[in-house]
């Protein structure tokens, strides 16, 4: 095949689809008189026309009402970020490993495996993994892992060119690769070439083609103004050295910007309130309603975990609500509530743990522990007080950033001419390694002032803490 040119042929071959958030988006489609597979085979395939149903913030579209966006258009969003960043770190690239494919294959390979990261989600997202397919080992990057092998692994391999231009000879993309570099579970870095292995942070590393696009997305479709995320000066300052994926030294603030930002968006969206007391009515049902609903293993009934989505979740519970005196009726009426947005859980005490916290000898206790700590101290009136306990954890940045493994990162100081890894270390004492918003819910506000006393009772909380009682 030739090199296509920017003539008429360029046309034939591309096409650009509209977006909120990166303006054009460019995907490769088949030419006229050609017979080979690209990017709409894969985007039209029924499933990742299912992530269409997915959608991108479970619960938390009931607290920010515009925001009804789909994984369909996240997955997008990570692809044309996966493009921009391989075109751009193609030259450093090859000059750190010489042996890397041709540019071209590289910027589909992490454009197709930025497109198929979100492939083996189910309904509620994260919530999901956690409430379902945690019983069976699984996670939705092992799940997707398996769907691109089986499922796309066809259209994968007869994939020939990205948007900029053909594969070199013999060159071609292989599902395991694209497995690899979507997720844990995959094959180990050692069996995997080195090429590969540097391309994996642009996927699971500080800052990925996924988490910039959901930060930029996310925010812009709930409505909320986070601080500004400079992709374009973090896109200039990344690049390899022989030692990995390095960030030069004017890029820090970029880096910062953007994991103060998502910090935000953790805290103010991810976990809000009444997004998670949402989620504790959700799991009180939610291991019933998928016993009832889909009582499989995905990876044994993929062709009915196809048609498992938000939509067919929502509109079965919404009809058990309507129905007689059957064995779902009364998980219907709780549904029912949940989807009238009659929050059954009200926040009675919220506190931020961060590790100042941890620094001072203190343990993190558990949920169900300081469940059991609190009605231990509970006055005997009220000992059988409804409440629960939510800990929402998140690591803004890693808590060792000198041992992350195959996604540790590098930092170029221009003055010294050395790539470390330690500079890392001082800039992120400015940025929390871990924080845990642990909230009390309660079915009213009759005892908020007694179960905040309480608890922190429990916790010894001290005045660096965050505390609130709404």
């Amino acid at each position: 095949m030739r090199e296509l040119s920017r003539g008429e042929d360029f046309y034939d071959g591309n096409a650009l689809l509209g977006d909120p958030v990166h303006g054009y988006i460019s995907f490769t489609t088949p030419r006229p008189s050609v017979a080979e597979k690209t990017e709409k085979d894969l985007i039209d395939t029924a499933w990742m026309q299912r992530l269409r149903q997915i959608y991108q913030l479970q619960s938390a579209r009931w607290v920010y009402p515009s925001a009804e966006h789909s994984r369909f258009q996240h997955s997008l969003g990570a692809m044309h970020l996966a493009g921009s960043f391989a075109r751009h770190l193609y030259p450093s690239l090859k000059a750190a490993v010489p042996d890397c494919p041709s540019a071209n294959f590289i910027e589909e390979l992490l454009r197709v495996a930025a497109l198929l990261h979100d492939i083996g989600h189910g309904p509620f997202g994260h919530f999901f993994d956690d409430n379902y397919l945690e019983q069976f080992e699984l996670t939705h990057e092992k799940l997707g892992q398996y769907i691109i092998r089986t499922q796309l692994g066809d259209i994968i391999r007869d994939i020939r060119r990205s948007p900029s231009g053909e594969f070199a000879k013999r060159e071609r993309l292989e599902p395991d690769q694209i497995a690899f570099l979507i997720g844990k579970g995959g094959s180990t870095p050692s069996k995997q070439p080195r090429w590969l292995v540097f391309l994996q942070p642009m996927l699971s590393g500080i800052y990925t083609v996924d988490n910039l696009d959901y930060v930029l997305r996310d925010a812009y479709m709930c409505g909320v103004a986070v601080g500004p995320v400079d992709i374009d000066r973090l896109m200039y300052y990344t690049f390899f050295t022989d030692k990995g994926l390095t960030l030069h030294k004017s890029g820090l603030s970029a880096l910062n910007m953007f994991l103060n930002a998502r910090l935000y968006m953790y805290t103010n969206v991810y976990y809000h309130r009444t997004t998670r007391a949402i989620d504790q009515h959700l799991k009180e049902l939610f291991k019933d309603t998928m016993a009832a609903l889909f009582p499989y293993n995905p990876v044994e009934n993929l062709p009915a975990y196809l048609e498992l989505t938000d939509w067919s979740l929502l509109e079965a519970v919404r009809k058990w609500g309507q129905e007689g005196d059957t064995s779902t009726t009364g998980l219907g009426r709780q549904w029912t509530t949940i989807l009238a947005r009659d929050v059954k859980w009200k926040m009675a005490y919220d506190v931020t743990l961060s590790m100042r916290y941890f620094e001072r000898g203190k343990t993190l206790i558990d949920a169900p522990e300081l469940v059991k700590r609190i009605r231990r101290k509970l006055p005997e009136k009220i000992k059988d007080l409804s409440f629960c306990v939510d800990m929402a954890s998140q690591d803004p940045r890693p808590i060792n950033p000198l041992m992350m493994g195959e996604r540790q990162i590098y930092v170029f100081n221009p003055s010294t001419r050395k790539v470390e890894k330690e500079p890392l270390k001082d800039f992120f004492d400015y940025i929390p390694a871990r924080v845990v918003q642990c909230r009390v819910f309660t079915l009213n506000h009759d005892h908020d002032l007694l179960l905040a006393d309480i608890v922190e009772q429990v916790l010894g909380i001290q005045e660096d803490s965050i505390k609130t009682n709404v």
